[in-house]
């Protein structure tokens, strides 16, 4: 039984470590995305030393603990509690005590609740601490070879086909590699989205980053759309990187009526807006407005 009176302390090849006891702040603490070991020795020492351990989910933060030989309890904080959680936790910083917060996998405050708590903190004083490590957003970066010196993450897209076209229309002249989370099970929706916006753009799709079947899939978006609706099952975590549109900037309006007017001559407004957002890199929804008003007059 482990001495109540004892450090805290973790496990690393071997080796035991006693963890210091942190000073009073909210730390956001960077976990793996999937390979145990991309854990920090930083990280190992604030979640093993802080007062209260904040986790989204307590059996996938558990394994963590396991791993590294880490012995405490933790604090469910998620989505559905963190109008409750999240006042108690100020509460233990403010009384002089230091909270640790991680999230499933990854960074905190990517794409999940953890905000909501660190305004909180800001609002009421409380010092706030990152704790840099593992991220599915730069991890997919550096794997998909797509230009890295700006790159815009829009988290997931909407699920309903509409909302989720609009959204892409919104994206589409990011000056900026474009990263996206997506679910298996839509993954090959969102990529027929995807091409039908992008027809031209390189992407990457990057799978189980990290873990053991990591797989990186990289093409034209209309080959990878084509290539996920054969298959017959996708598993596992995906990140979709798209590569920025094209350096030589959008053509210039008059550009654009002159190449949809010679589309209209042979092509419905709906295809003709297509192609058209495929010579000019301009959004196709705003050429199909005006392929009807051509096609009108």
């Amino acid at each position: 039984m482990t001495d109540p009176s004892a450090p805290p302390r973790f496990t690393v090849f071997g080796q035991a470590r006693a963890a210091p006891r942190p000073e009073p702040a909210l730390y956001l603490v960077a976990t793996p995305i999937g390979n145990l070991g991309d854990v920090t020795l930083r990280a190992l020492e604030i979640i093993a030393g802080a007062d209260r351990l904040a986790c989204e989910d307590t059996r996938v933060t558990g394994k963590l603990l396991q791993r590294f030989a880490i012995e405490r309890r933790m604090t469910p904080y998620h989505e559905h509690n963190a109008e409750t959680a999240g006042p108690a936790l100020i509460e233990v910083v403010q009384a002089g005590g230091s909270v640790a917060l991680v999230s499933d996998a990854g960074t905190p405050l990517v794409s999940d609740p953890g905000y909501r708590l660190v305004q909180s903190a800001y609002e009421a004083g409380v010092k706030v601490v990152p704790i840099p490590g593992a991220s599915a957003v730069t991890t997919a970066l550096l794997a998909s070879g797509l230009p890295s010196d700006a790159f815009f993450f829009a988290g997931f897209l909407p699920q309903k086909e509409k909302a989720r076209a609009e959204r892409l229309e919104e994206l589409v002249r990011v000056p900026g590699t474009l990263i996206l989370f997506e679910a298996p099970h839509r993954i090959a929706a969102s990529l027929a989205a995807m091409a039908e916006i992008f027809p031209e753009r390189e992407a990457a799709v990057c799978r189980e980053l990290t873990k053991l079947h990591e797989t990186i899939y990289r093409g034209l978006l209309p080959d990878l759309a084509t290539q996920f609706s054969e298959m017959a099952e996708v598993r596992g975590e995906i990140v979709v990187c798209i590569a920025p549109p094209p350096a030589d900037g959008a053509a210039s309006q008059a550009d654009a009526d002159e190449i949809l007017a010679g589309l209209l001559v042979e092509m419905k407004p709906t295809k003709a807006a297509q192609e058209a957002a495929r010579l000019t890199g301009l959004p196709r929804r705003d050429l199909y407005q005006r392929a009807l008003e051509m096609k009108g007059k």
